[in-house]
């Protein structure tokens, strides 16, 4: 083929031989930024925790072993024995109990709801702190969030399960 002044169309190139085209290496991505895995600027391990409504924000550091929640002591702001023995088995199972220093804002929900909030704030908090403690905590739960939640009411119905009596007649 010739070239034709009038024609735009390019000269095709029937040789056996394949055109050599430039391949153009991907440009990689930005690195994500790396989750800041040690403590913050000033010494705490921070670790959040929720069950039912009850949210709870756990910090600790190495010190003396003080456990305030919402700025009271925790057999202060606990009454029940069973809560007290729960979030002190989080300490007793890692070898943490005196060691290191507790401080919990915890809000919503009721108290048992806000000691399980402060259990798994405890345990996410522990593990940032030492991550060889993760075995200890995944195996008695201390890791794992509690997903039940209160089922909604539906209308027509006086709760959520309950039905008004049926009448026949």
């Amino acid at each position: 083929m010739t070239e034709d002044p009038t024609n735009d169309m390019p000269e095709l190139n029937l040789s056996s031989e394949a055109p050599s085209t430039a391949v153009e290496e991907p440009i990689p991505a930005p690195a994500p930024t790396p989750v800041p895995t040690g403590p913050d600027a000033h010494g705490w391990w921070r670790g959040t925790g929720r069950r039912k409504t009850a949210v709870a924000r756990v910090r600790i550091k190495s010190g003396s072993g003080s456990f305030k929640v919402n700025d009271r002591d925790l057999d202060v702001y606990f009454s029940e024995e069973r809560d007290l023995k729960n979030i002190n088995n989080v300490l007793e199972k890692t070898g943490t109990l005196g060691s290191v220093d507790i401080f919990v804002n915890a809000n919503g929900g009721g108290y048992m709801g806000q000691a399980g909030a402060i259990i798994l704030g405890l345990g996410r908090a522990l593990f940032k702190y030492d991550p060889s403690l993760e075995p200890i905590l995944r195996d008695n739960g201390f890791l794992t969030r509690d997903a039940r939640q209160v089922e909604r009411k539906k209308y027509g119905q006086p709760g959520a399960r309950r039905r008004f009596q049926f009448s026949k007649r």
